[in-house]
């Protein structure tokens, strides 16, 4: 070990008295604390402990979620893995659109592997941008987080499944209408990509972003159209949760239209953005025809929900 020999140096044993004066300290401290609480009302200490208690009670663990807007993806755009979108096979033709689909989401804390705070949820009752439901109504008693995640994984890989089968289905129905040689899309091979985005309503989206690709015609019309919706082998548009936070997402990231399921509609009305025009769908061939006619500007008629 090198030392510096111009330092001074002391005897190991010969220590300053630190010690009899740190207990002084110590002392003189807890004599004042003391003090202070013995000068103080019964009323006084018992409003300064209930403040205590309650700075307590707001920094734990909290049985409430609070749902906010989340991002939103064009589904016609790219991720970091590629397009979003990304149609291969020979003789299958990929068309542009300058417009954008968006597809929505809503951010979840208090969820299995993202816990909030007591005084986060007080934050979320406060914000009106904001929703705080029990955790119960939210997920399964007792699932943990790898189970949340697995569950919201699967959800969205079914979603893109079903999309990729119903789009390529519905564009071989109508190809001739579309302008599509039907024969190639027996050739067709769909993958579908999105950065930490889980859940199945995006299925609808989905679907129409991969029936616009096949097609020549342009369908947004340059418009940004956002919507939301599940989506089964028969081309049902399924309700979703929290279509109004998607609804507020929607308009931050630039919609102007939103394409919402019919059987949401009871918590659409009264809540779309000023801004936005919320279209009601229920197949998806009524969602087809919205975004072709709000491509043509036609959107002023097409049905909106109602109370």
């Amino acid at each position: 070990m090198n030392l510096d020999m111009n330092t001074d140096a002391q005897p190991i044993n010969a220590q300053p008295e630190a010690q009899p004066q740190r207990t002084g300290r110590v002392r003189r401290l807890k004599t004042r604390v003391t003090h202070y609480f013995a000068t103080r009302s019964v009323r006084y200490l018992a409003g300064f402990f209930a403040v205590l208690l309650g700075a307590v009670i707001l920094l734990l663990p909290s049985p409430y979620v609070i749902e906010m807007p989340g991002p939103t993806q064009d589904v016609l755009g790219k991720v970091s893995e590629g397009e979003v979108i990304a149609i291969s096979g020979d003789g299958v033709t990929i068309h542009k659109d300058s417009g954008k689909l968006l597809l929505v989401t809503v951010s979840a804390s208090g969820v299995p592997g993202y816990t909030i705070t007591n005084a986060q949820a007080v934050w979320g009752w406060a914000n009106p941008q904001v929703e705080v439901t029990p955790r119960e109504a939210v997920v399964p008693v007792g699932q943990t987080a790898d189970e949340y995640q697995q569950e919201v994984d699967n959800d969205m890989s079914g979603s893109q499944q079903s999309a990729s089968e119903v789009g390529l289905a519905y564009a071989k129905q109508h190809a001739d209408e579309l302008g599509i040689d039907a024969a190639t899309l027996d050739n067709a091979k769909v993958e579908m990509h999105v950065d930490e985005i889980g859940g199945p309503s995006a299925g609808m989206m989905y679907t129409l972003g991969l029936i616009d690709k096949l097609t020549p015609a342009e369908e947004s019309g340059g418009n940004v159209i956002a919507g939301t919706g599940t989506i089964d082998a028969k081309g049902k548009v399924g309700a979703i949760g929290g279509i109004r936070l998607k609804m507020l997402g929607a308009k931050r990231d630039g919609a102007t239209w939103f394409l919402a399921p019919e059987s949401n509609c009871d918590e659409v009305v009264g809540h779309v953005p000023e801004g936005l025009r919320d279209v009601k769908v229920a197949t998806l061939d009524e969602a087809y025809q919205a975004l072709v006619a709000i491509g043509k500007g036609q959107g002023d008629t097409l049905p909106h929900c109602e109370a």
